[in-house]
């Protein structure tokens, strides 16, 4: 077994596992991109750290400095492994809404959390540290959904791992957040393989699966722009929340995924990219796992009646 010199080194590189027993249709097999197996258990490891990597590179990153960012738990979190190696102090603006796991989990790496007002969820802390990172210059905000070294990670580790273990693949299928899993993944693939298509899985216009937007809302992330996203798109999926939290269990149940809810989500949007190809006709879906279930324990997401956890999603963010 390899030693290696930091938890850094260990970004990356994730499991691949075939789901296909979980597809509704016969002829398409589906395969889940595990994320949560990162060491600080989430895709946003990935994207974390090449945000810091880029910012030493430019320079504009040196010890002593101090990172801003809003994040309602897994980019943060990421930032905050990576922060407490190397020594870098950091402030996440984190709505006040959040499960207490992730704040807790915050909390050890020895971040400086601002809290934002939960009911303007992670748009609401977006905008307070841009106004933070403005009247603070010396501070440097990331700024996930501009920044270009999140779907460039994307587009040089995730993506070539992807085509690697699955090189028949002809679907891929991610949940639209800040995108840059979907325009870096989606870029390469069509590179590699111009006959792929691309789905991206968002909430209806109004509705709140979170760690997912809908673009009909009304924002779109300047990453999705920058990369062409209307271009690359072959279409998108729509699932509500309790689809979300339905797939999210079978998940558990009938793969044995411990895994967040916007990983339920992209599932239930593979199972319906899976349930329109046409008959007689095969696809290959890959589907990415965002995260792990522990940050989501205290909501009663697993366990408790799936009616009362659907009521408690308009005043808990989940993701």
């Amino acid at each position: 077994m390899a030693v290696y010199g930091s938890i850094t080194e260990l970004i990356g590189s994730t499991p691949t596992i075939d789901v296909s027993h979980l597809s509704p249709n016969p002829n398409v097999r589906i395969f889940a991109k595990l994320e949560g197996q990162n060491p600080a258990g989430s895709v946003k490891d990935r994207i974390a750290l090449a945000m810091i990597d880029a910012a030493e590179e430019s320079g504009e990153l040196v010890p002593g400095r101090t990172i801003i960012e809003p994040s309602s738990g897994n980019t943060g979190i990421a930032l905050a492994m990576i922060c407490r190696v190397r020594g870098y102090h950091l402030k996440i603006v984190l709505p006040e809404n959040v499960t207490i796991e992730r704040r807790q989990v915050l909390e050890a790496y020895g971040v400086e959390i601002i809290p934002s007002p939960g009911g303007e969820g992670s748009n609401g802390a977006v905008r307070l540290a841009q106004e933070l990172s403005e009247e603070n210059p010396e501070w440097i905000f990331l700024y996930q959904y501009g920044n270009e070294a999140n779907p460039t990670a994307h587009y040089r580790t995730t993506g070539p791992e992807i085509l690697a273990d699955v090189p028949d693949i002809t679907h891929f299928v991610a949940g639209l957040g800040t995108s840059g899993t979907l325009m870096g993944v989606g870029t390469f693939l069509k590179e590699q393989k111009p006959e792929v298509k691309i789905y991206a899985v968002e909430p209806p216009s109004g509705e709140r699966v979170e760690g997912l937007r809908s673009l009909d809302d009304g924002y779109v992330p300047p990453v999705f722009e920058k990369w062409g996203g209307m271009d690359l798109l072959d279409g998108k999926r729509i699932v509500r929340p309790a689809e979300s939290l339905e797939w999210t269990r079978k998940l558990v149940s009938d793969a044995g995924i411990f895994a967040g809810i916007s990983s339920g989500a992209a599932m239930a949007g593979a199972a319906k990219v899976a349930s329109r190809i046409p008959e007689g006709e095969s696809a290959v879906i890959v589907f990415v796992v965002c995260d792990g279930a522990w940050k989501y324990l205290s909501t009663g997401a697993y366990t408790e009646p799936l009616e009362d956890v659907i009521e408690t999603l308009d005043s808990v963010i989940y993701f």
